[in-house]
This record gives C-alpha cells, structure tokens and sequence, in this order.
C-alpha cells in the first residue's frame, strides 16, 4: 500500500477540533501528537495525515470580520474514497478506540469534506515556513456557486502578491457539526478553509500591505462576510 503520497488526489477530510476546557495548550498538543496522532495512523485506509496546531489566533495583517469560531487545531486526512473515511471512523475495534480517545480530550469536533485546489504549490518542507488557515463564510446575499466562482477569481488576485510560498483553497462540500451526524450550512455555515504558506510573519504582514495584497482584501470583501485567521504549525503523521 502506497502511504507516502500525502494528501494528493484523495478524498479530503478536516477536522475543526476544540480541545476540553480544563486541558491545557501543552497537555492537549502532546496528546494530540503522541497519543491520538499514531492511534488514527493505524486506519489501514488512510493516505495522508496531518495535524495543524493553532498557536496564532490574530487576523494578521487583514481588516476583516471574524467569525464566532475558536479552534485549537485542524486535522487534514486523505483517503481513496468517501465510503473508506466513513467506514474508518465507524467499523471495528479501532473506530471505536479513535472514538473513545476523541471523547478523552477534545471539547469540540466537527468535520468538514472538502474539494481542493493547489494554487501556488508550497516547498517541500512547507513545516519551515509560517503556515496560516482561514475559515471562510460568505456574504449572506451570495448563492454558494457565486462563492465558488468568485473564490476561482480570487486566486489569481492571491497569486500575484509578493512573498506567498503557498496557496491551498478547500471547498467546503460536506459537513458534520457532531462527528458521524451530516448536518446543513445553517449548522456549520462555513464555505471554504485557506491554507497560506509564508517566510516570516514579516513576510505575512509586507504581502498583505503591499499594492496588490490591498487589491486582494478588496477583493474579498466583494464576496465574503467573514475570514477567521489561525496561525498553526503543520505535524506531519502519515
């Protein structure tokens, strides 16, 4: 089984996770990555995983609405297919462990299916650089194929900002605001997750204020309500 491939052109999942409230930032980030982290790497179905841990919750550089949300990391897993994910997370004694361990330390999980775009492809090693996540809601006179349209536009506006080392769009398809339960975008009225790539937050800050970064912003708020920004450092698991 080829399980080196990452998060390619697979079937995408994310989780948005709270951690419980009497856990501490150190106790939760420890779990997460040496506890929870090799306990879902077992999935035999599994292709990529990757734990991203808030530790920046500031807009950085963008003037924009935030959201209600408050997340302490986002998870990104990758398999063949849809059925592989849900079967992962609901059959077996392992499902039922991952569960069980989920129950242990997080306050909050929902799950979010996703269709991506690489816009501008991050290096290599994109763990060396400042990696920033955005969740997305749009403007409430939008229809979601306006979002969509106008998001493909936006790209190219984010394409040509000074200093980006990477671009990732994530259109949000499904979403589940309790693990295992769909539920509609009332419930979870998020439309897509950004995944930024810079140097520095120097570099963050100069691209978003630069001439063009002006024009991106202006831009976005052609078409979105809301941008709620995390600053996260990516752990590759799988």
């Amino acid at each position: 089984v080829e399980r080196s491939r990452g998060l390619g052109d697979v079937y995408k999942r994310q989780g948005l996770i709270r951690k419980k409230a009497d856990w501490t930032d150190e106790a939760f980030r420890h779990h997460w990555r040496h506890g929870h982290g090799p306990l879902v790497a077992q999935l035999p179905t599994l292709r990529g995983y990757r734990q991203n841990l808030v530790t920046d919750r500031l807009q950085r550089g963008i003037d924009f609405a935030r959201g209600p949300w408050d997340f302490d990391g986002f998870s990104q897993l990758g398999f063949d297919v849809a059925a592989q994910a849900n079967a992962a997370f609901t059959d077996g004694e392992l499902a039922a462990r991952i569960r069980e361990d989920e129950r242990h330390f997080l306050g909050g999980l929902h799950i979010v299916s996703v269709a991506q775009s690489t816009v501008i492809a991050p290096p290599a090693e994109p763990h060396r650089l400042l990696k920033r996540i955005s969740t997305l809601r749009r403007r409430t006179d939008l229809s979601e194929e306006d979002f969509r349209r106008e998001w493909k536009v936006h790209a190219d506006h984010v394409r040509r900002m000074p200093g980006v080392g990477g671009y990732r769009q994530n259109v949000v398809t499904a979403r589940e605001f309790d693990k295992g339960t769909p539920c509609g975008y009332e419930t979870l009225p998020i439309d897509g997750i950004v995944e930024l790539w810079f140097e520095s937050t120097d570099t963050l800050d100069a691209a978003f204020g630069s001439a063009q970064g002006q024009r991106t912003m202006a831009h976005a708020k052609s078409f979105l309500a809301e941008i709620t920004a995390f600053v996260v450092e990516e752990w590759r698991v799988v």
